[in-house]
């Protein structure tokens, strides 16, 4: 390892918080002013450790008998070489030492998308919020508690903060960068998409008189809630999203077929509803009309399947 040599002081996560640059060996390390590199840690030693060049020409670090000593891979060590990648722990605080000529991975591909920050995306996030509790509340209205218009509004915009704050936290953490109005857009975007699926579902499965739409409703909503949260991880860690996507759809299906096997258990079928919750007004209805005749037969033969259970029941 040729000089000159960098000193970096790495988190938990082994992001990079601090480098310096020393030119000559030896390298004292310490909490001492006297020392090359200062460690800034109540539990290192005033002189903790010395890296110097070793019999086979690499790095060697040597503990100075201090009382927590320097720890590797979880093991108190007292002498150790040094690579490029190797990471040493004294007191609280993980160092690697890195010469010159250490090789650094390509640039990596920026997909970050930085026009999706800001104060615009979080500002139509929190509009959609707004919009989307207004439409519930409207559609849930008879008439009788007006104040739905001003509870709904600021139940979804205090969730929709709380729940984006949570992820710019942990965009911050990981990726640097908080994000908080992308986080805020794809919140708003997805209740808006949440309430518009079930609502387009609905309307359609009451025109065209298509019962599956409604009894497998979850599973729409498993899928967008999915989707969610891929674009909030995908925002925190953005080099990852050929993983992100396999793990998310591998998620909805197994949340998916959970709820299929619930609903067996519940009520002996894979649907949610036994039958269409949806009562529309009838210039919706797009199907053409049951003759009477045909719906009392359907009726008819419903009867004979649910007499012959109860018969296999009782006996």
């Amino acid at each position: 390892m040729s000089g000159p040599w960098t000193i970096e002081t790495l988190a938990r996560n082994g992001e990079v918080l601090h480098r310096h640059r020393v030119t000559t060996l030896p390298i004292r390390l310490g909490r001492a002013y006297d020392n090359d590199f200062i460690v800034d840690d109540e539990y290192a030693a005033a002189h903790h450790a010395l890296v110097e060049l070793g019999a086979d020409g690499a790095l060697l670090l040597r503990d100075l008998d201090t009382r927590n000593g320097i720890n590797h891979k979880g093991r108190r060590v007292k002498e150790l070489t040094l690579g490029g990648d190797t990471v040493v722990r004294m007191g609280h605080t993980s160092l690697r030492i890195r010469s010159a000529a250490h090789p650094v991975p390509p640039e990596l591909v920026d997909r970050t998308m930085h026009g999706w920050e800001g104060m615009l995306p979080g500002g139509a996030g929190i509009v959609l919020c707004l919009l989307t509790a207004l439409l519930v509340a409207w559609l849930l209205d008879a008439g009788a508690d007006p104040e739905r218009y001003g509870v709904y509004p600021a139940v979804a915009v205090g969730a929709g903060l709380a729940w984006s704050g949570m992820w710019a936290f942990s965009n911050r953490l990981f990726g640097r960068r908080a994000r908080l109005g992308r986080h805020l857009f794809i919140v708003g975007f997805g209740l808006a998409a949440l309430v518009g699926v079930r609502l387009l579902a609905s309307v359609v499965a009451y025109a065209w008189s298509l019962e599956w739409l409604t009894g497998y409703g979850s599973h729409a909503v498993v899928v967008t809630v999915s989707m969610m949260i891929y674009f909030h991880l995908a925002t925190v860690t953005p080099q990852f999203r050929r993983r992100l996507r396999l793990s998310c759809a591998g998620i909805a299906v197994l949340v998916s077929l959970l709820i299929l096997a619930g609903n067996m258990q519940r009520n002996g079928r894979t649907a949610d509803e036994l039958y269409m919750p949806v009562l529309l007004p009838p210039e919706l209805r797009a199907s053409p009309a049951v003759p009477v005749a045909e719906y009392m037969g359907s009726v008819g033969a419903m009867k004979r399947e649910i007499d012959a259970e109860r018969r296999g029941d009782a006996e």
